[in-house]
């Protein structure tokens, strides 16, 4: 089953990309519905960040399209696709860590529609740990708190479409919750997310959508029943068996 809603957000169609001669990603079809959360699954070298890479044009297809909101995007540069609406928030903490939690969101207020005052508002309601910490270094702060940061700075700049890679690498179980807690509101907003993870089980939790990866393709699409035949086949670690992500 493939989700079918008028203009998807994010459309991908037979979609190749390479390092050097070496193909990663062989033939891609993915659709992103506007305002949904669709997990991306499989285990390490699907080729799942190289697909994130080329959609955020990080690394240009070798063939195929890419259309985001309707509109084809093969090419387009990382800074281009923002102005778009796309925010990518890869593997890691993505902050600025010489800077305290404020610097950083003040960063991101010049590429949001709305004013300052607004940005850091609603970047502290939805992560009101960081208001607690907003003059403290981003360097500093523990790993969840690094990635909430992370996540805050993208949501300023108004994205149409967050894609998240491995979230929940290396946080502890209840972090994760509050992350997905964030991911779920963001998507009832109306914001879509496609989010990249190894340990499935979180993700599936609120996505309404999921795609499984393996060899460089996407083996499976649908509702998260329909590709659970797909998962026992594959490595996805102890969030699968435990759901905690």
């Amino acid at each position: 089953m493939t989700p079918a809603r008028t203009t998807p957000i994010l459309e991908l169609m037979d979609l190749h990309a390479a390092y050097g001669g070496i193909e990663v990603l062989r033939g891609v079809d993915l659709v992103v519905p506007r305002g949904s959360v669709v997990a991306l699954l499989g285990p390490n070298g699907a080729g799942k960040t190289t697909l994130l890479r080329a959609v955020s044009g990080h690394l240009r297809p070798t063939s195929g399209h890419v259309h985001l909101a309707g509109t084809h995007v093969n090419g387009a540069s990382a800074e281009k696709l923002a102005r778009a609406g796309l925010c990518t928030i890869p593997e890691g903490r993505a902050t600025f860590p010489g800077l305290t939690v404020l610097e950083n969101l003040r960063l991101v207020t010049y590429a949001s529609v709305a004013g300052r005052d607004e940005v850091l508002e609603r970047a502290f309601a939805r992560f009101p740990r960081l208001a607690e910490r907003r003059g403290q270094l981003a360097g500093t702060l523990s790993g969840g708190e690094q990635r909430m940061l992370a996540m805050a700075r993208a949501l300023g700049a108004d994205p149409a479409l967050l894609l998240l890679d491995e979230p929940s690498m290396g946080l502890a179980p209840l972090v994760v919750d509050e992350l997905y807690e964030v991911i779920a509101q963001l998507s009832a907003s109306g914001v879509a997310v496609l989010v990249v993870e190894q340990f499935a089980g979180r993700a599936l939790g609120v996505a309404e959508y999921a795609a499984v990866m393996r060899g460089g393709r996407v083996v499976a699409m649908g509702e998260p029943a329909d590709v659970q035949d797909e998962l026992p086949g594959l490595y996805l670690g102890r969030g699968l068996e435990r759901g905690t992500g």
